[in-house]
């Protein structure tokens, strides 16, 4: 049987130190609350494991029994806080301390990087003008918490090589719980004369529910620095510098985050940093088209022909719906043609080509960033080959057949081909029904609108008063129907996006992920995969679909068939673009908004129960972090989950909104303040994990990159009105100067009163009062269709070839250029600095040189010292070093 070790003949090759006296020396002293060490006041408290007392108490006694025992035989060193002294009176708390042998050997088991010498590599030549960047900078011993150093992975038998000033502090906290965890979730918790080698780890323990808790400590109270020397304040400083809102303009101190939190979690947080210093200059330019489409106002001759009483007022429009809609007068949409002007301009081309090309230069300047941070973090080297290979507690317990593993060699739990295709299956059947599901919502939505603007028509008809007139020229029917329908979709989104959530975990733990990483994986895919299709439903409706499929009068098309009197909806003369730009607004800032008050509330407001009892003054350090929520393994998912979607709506339908960016720039200055806020006061202390990537999202960044510019092309041809503005301009404009003049008349057809349906026909009651049907003989539509008396009369003019014909070489030329400049870009950016990979060949270098120089020496000394050295017996014969958990060591 496969057990923990003993670590009592470890060999110490350094002389005993202050730690090891202390504790022989430290008399037993009334303990300090608050603190993070044991009772002797010399051992620090690396880990937390809480338990409860219930009516299957047996069972779970003698799990704990053998978990503790083989705890100890691994080395680590226990205590126990009983319940009398808890706060509640019910809750065991149960203290671990790795002491020095267990660490040097696990962090040898990790290849765990330490520092051999300080580095002499000069940093780069400051920047000019470093005086205007000062305001927004932190002190230096926040930024950098400690030296810069040449390392090496940790070698036991190398300890005099490595810089080892203190064993107490030679390895920071974030390291050691990471190396117990390890431990924990590994050790075994049956009897050793029992052959159930798949009964192991704190995961299937807390599970069970044998444990109630297992977390690390934070150091210290985050409003106030630690009065113990021999404790750090690094969450002070976290909470003092990084985590208060009124630091929303100053940088991050990453390496502090790293140092407290681990790579995993320093990554999401640089990310997130660097994603909202690029989102400043997409803001910026997005103001800027913003700007132009308001000083170009007074410019918009075609607002001001619809506006015009004599040419907008003239134009008598038909029905837009049946029955229930009226003729109506074509300057009733003033204010709309107004406000679609500000975003759907010539300014918004040359945004949308710009954010085509602003996304790629932030994909290839994060991998330049990430690449640096690998560097200083020391993951140059890193891979994920230890994480793949450890096998989820889940899996071991649901898969019963076995087979050899040939990395290892040995025999490991599998799931057999026609079990896996089989939970494939039901799990493909269930993201698609779940899909299907949002497309039936959507459609309601649709559908929604399709009856409720006849409603409001009817209610918003021309009024002979002035007051109702006024108000019905503000809030028109397309508006009112587009803003409830865009509230109702988004409370759809949420209420989908809640349940879907909890059967995307169902659906991925049942296909029963071998490890943690394929886990994750698979949910990121499933989770983004509905997201997507939840999100960004209604934007491409309103963008691709509506008024593209809509007929004319007398030959409309209906949604469900001619007798369903539920007509595809028209653009209003404007265009669709506002309409698109009205749901992304909704949909977007109610996300935004609701995450955040989530995010904050949320966690808060649970604390505050779970602590609202608590006797202050006797509440210890591990009461306090009990009392606090837990960060789960898939925490930093949801994290990159929103800022993705996000990502998206900036992205894909920017061209309809220049003014997304700047949403999201303010949005993410409050995430990152209210992301670091959680992690530093409302959330337990995670448990330190390496990671030198943001994982599949950013294969994720590069597909939504790519679409991006296709579906911006598509907008600013299809949505936007600004290829046929063009088309009249320089091909069709009568007169000899090109001016926008008599495009509105151009761009409407005509078609004879008489001939409409009686299906399509308004009521009696509907018809206004100015509609007199003795001279008003015609009305217009927004089409290219030849007028009643032609030949051909209601089929597609000429002109509309032309415009379709422009539209499909717009979108050519735009994607041709737009993904010739990114792969362009791409290929002109390296993914790694050319000073990064100088410094890593010469660190490298100096390494190796440190390395041979130490071997040298190492062996004069065994040399000179020969005679009067004699070999030490073996403690241990077993052949690979690396199996921690063989049985010796």
């Amino acid at each position: 049987m496969i057990g923990m070790p003993s670590l009592e003949h470890v060999q110490d090759p350094l002389p005993p130190n202050s730690y090891s006296s202390n504790i022989r020396q430290t008399t037993q002293k009334k303990q300090n609350k608050d603190t993070v060490f044991f009772r002797d006041g010399v051992r620090r408290i690396d880990f937390i494991l809480s338990y409860l007392d219930d009516k299957d108490g047996e069972k779970k006694q003698e799990r704990r029994r053998e978990f503790e025992a083989n705890l100890k035989k691994a080395g680590l060193e226990l205590e126990t806080e009983y319940k009398s002294d808890s706060d509640d009176l019910k809750t065991y708390f149960l203290k671990i301390h790795a002491p020095w042998e267990v660490l040097a050997t696990y962090a040898d088991v990790l290849k765990i990087k330490v520092p051999f010498k300080e580095s002499d590599i000069p940093h780069g030549q400051d920047v000019p003008l470093e005086w205007l960047s000062r305001p927004f900078r932190l002190p230096g011993k926040v930024m950098r918490p400690q030296p810069d150093y040449f390392t090496s992975p940790f070698d036991k038998d190398k300890i005099d090589f490595f810089l080892i000033k203190n064993r107490d502090t030679f390895f920071p906290p974030s390291t050691r719980n990471r190396i117990v965890y390890y431990i924990l979730s590994r050790c075994p918790y049956h009897k050793e004369d029992r052959k159930e080698t798949d009964k192991k780890g704190i995961k299937r323990l807390l599970n069970n529910g044998t444990y109630t808790s297992a977390f690390p400590l934070h150091d210290c109270r985050y409003w106030e620095r630690n009065t113990n020397k021999q404790c750090e304040s690094e969450r002070y400083h976290l909470y003092k510098n990084w985590a208060r809102f009124l630091c929303f303009y100053k940088e991050q101190p990453l390496n502090l985050i790293r140092k407290y939190y681990g790579e995993k979690i320093g990554i999401y947080f640089a990310w997130l940093g660097f994603y909202t210093e690029m989102l400043f200059f997409a803001a910026v330019m997005g103001v800027i088209c913003f700007t132009y489409g308001v000083l170009s106002y007074d410019d918009n001759l075609t607002s001001k022909e619809i506006c015009d009483p004599s040419i907008g007022g003239s134009i008598v429009m038909c029905p837009l719906c049946d029955k229930k809609c009226s003729y109506w007068k074509l300057n009733s949409t003033c204010l709309s043609s107004w406000q679609s002007h500000l975003f759907d301009n010539e300014g918004t081309v040359f945004f949308a080509m710009f954010m085509g090309i602003w996304v790629t230069l932030f994909l290839e300047f994060w991998k330049r960033r990430q690449a640096q941070l690998e560097y200083e973090w020391d993951l140059v080297d890193f891979e994920e080959e230890q994480q793949q290979l450890q096998i989820r507690p889940e899996f071991e317990t649901k898969c019963t057949d076995q087979r050899l593993n040939r990395i290892t060699q040995e025999m490991e739990p599998y799931l057999p081909l026609p079990k896996k295709c089989g939970r494939f299956c039901l799990s493909g059947v269930t993201v698609l029904f779940w899909m299907l599901l949002i497309v039936a919502c959507i459609t309601g939505v649709i559908v929604y609108r399709l009856a409720v603007y006849a409603a409001f028509a009817s209610i918003m008809k021309d009024s002979p008063t002035k007051k109702i007139h006024l108000v019905g020229s503000l809030i028109t029917p397309q508006l009112a129907t587009s803003v409830t329908a865009s509230f109702i979709n988004f409370v759809i989104i949420m209420i989908l996006n809640f349940f879907y959530e909890r059967v995307a975990i169902w659906i991925t733990d049942m296909e029963i992920p071998k490890t943690h990483l394929e886990y994750e994986n698979k949910l990121t895919m499933k989770m983004f995969l509905f997201q997507f299709v939840n999100y960004y439903s209604s934007c491409f409706y309103v963008a691709f679909f509506k008024g593209k499929f809509v007929g004319y009068p007398g030959n409309y098309t209906y949604m469900f068939g001619k007798y369903s009197r539920l007509r595809n909806e028209e653009c209003d003369p404007g265009g669709c673009l506002i309409e698109l730009t009205t749901q992304l607004v909704i949909v977007m800032t109610g996300k935004q908004v609701c995450g955040n008050i989530q995010e904050a509330l949320l966690p808060l407001l649970r604390n505050w129960w779970c602590s609202r009892k608590a006797r202050k003054d006797q509440y210890s350090r591990w009461e306090q972090d009990h009392d606090l929520q837990n960060f789960s393994q898939l925490g930093l998912f949801y994290e990159y989950l929103e800022m993705v979607i996000q990502f998206g709506f900036i992205t894909l339908f920017v061209a309809s909104f220049p003014l997304a960016p700047l949403l999201a720039l303010c949005n993410n200055i409050l995430e990152v303040r209210v992301d670091s806020w959680k992690f530093t006061t409302q959330f337990r202390r995670p448990v330190a994990a390496k990671a030198h990537n943001i994982g599949a999202w950013q294969e994720i960044l590069n597909v939504v990159a790519i679409l991006s510019v296709v579906t911006n092309a598509f907008i600013m041809a299809f949505t936007s009105d600004m290829i046929p503005r063009l088309v009249y301009l320089y091909a069709y404009h009568p007169g000899s100067e090109a001016t926008m003049s008599g495009y509105i008349n151009n761009s409407l057809s005509v078609y004879d009163i008489s001939q409409i349906p009686l299906l399509s026909t308004p009521e009696e009651g509907a018809i206004p009062a100015w509609f007199n049907s003795s001279f008003i003989t015609t009305c217009r539509y927004r089409d290219y269709r030849y007028p009643p008396g032609h030949q051909r009369q209601y089929s597609h003019t000429m002109q509309f070839w032309h415009i379709l014909a422009a539209k499909l070489a717009f979108i050519i030329i735009m994607e041709h250029v737009v993904f010739v400049v990114k792969f362009f870009v791409a290929w002109l950016i390296p993914d790694v600095p050319s000073e990064v990979k100088a410094r890593i060949k010469r660190e490298r270098y100096l390494i190796q040189e440190y390395l041979h120089n130490y071997e040298v020496e190492k062996l004069k000394i065994q040399l000179s010292q020969s005679f009067i050295i004699e070999p030490k017996p073996e403690v241990c014969t077993a052949t690979d070093k690396h199996d921690v958990l063989s049985e010796c060591l």
